[in-house]
């Protein structure tokens, strides 16, 4: 049985710590994971997350969505620094929750050090990350679960997998495409979240 609340408290870190964490291992030539080539994707994650952090603006009903939230709300999100679906979207979740002026409090977890959690939250079998989990205000009951990509993204990389198993060019699709969508796609799969919560 996953302890969402010990997890949210005691493991969770705020976006700028988690950001602090994957720079700080990057000094010491390290990633989150244990793999040699983590690190040559972790670099490039660093240059993502931060371009996505400067380009990013909401859509204009996301905002009032968020702004009319009654409710307040956990948002823990499993990720790892060298994962590149992560890096595209988790400025996303950091920019919705400040957005929401502590309506949601938002805290990261490494996957490879909470298995259970993760393995809790498999998509079609796999730990694919990130996931977003909502909890309620007491971190006790998990409201609704969201990733690790957009749906379309999902069904278009089953597609591509079947041109290709060669990670550098799914990677170059996966990331023109996110490139070329600027987070909407994904801020609108947030948007019918965040309503079907309050709804």
């Amino acid at each position: 049985m996953v302890n969402y609340s010990e997890i949210f408290s005691g493991q969770g870190m705020d976006y700028q710590t988690y950001r602090a964490l994957i720079d700080q291992l990057l000094l010491e030539g390290k990633a989150t994971g244990d793999v040699a080539y983590d690190l040559h994707y972790t670099k490039m994650n660093v240059q993502r997350m931060n371009r996505v952090d400067k380009t990013i603006s909401l859509n204009d009903e996301l905002v009032s969505t968020i702004d009319h939230l009654k409710e307040n709300y956990k948002f823990l999100v499993i990720t790892e620094g060298w994962c590149g679906d992560a890096a595209q979207i988790v400025p996303l979740f950091n920019k919705i929750a400040t957005a929401s002026l502590g309506k949601i409090e938002l805290r990261f977890v490494l996957r490879d050090k909470n298995l259970p959690l993760i393995d809790a939250h498999l998509t079609n079998g796999g730990r694919a990350i990130p996931v977003l989990i909502v909890l309620n205000e007491s971190a006790d009951h998990v409201l609704a679960t969201w990733g690790p990509r957009p749906q379309v993204l999902q069904e278009l990389l089953k597609e591509w997998r079947t041109e290709t198993s060669e990670m550098p060019v799914l990677a170059e699709k996966l990331h023109g495409w996110y490139a070329k969508d600027k987070t909407q796609t994904t801020q609108a799969g947030l948007l019918t979240l965040l309503k079907g919560l309050e709804g």
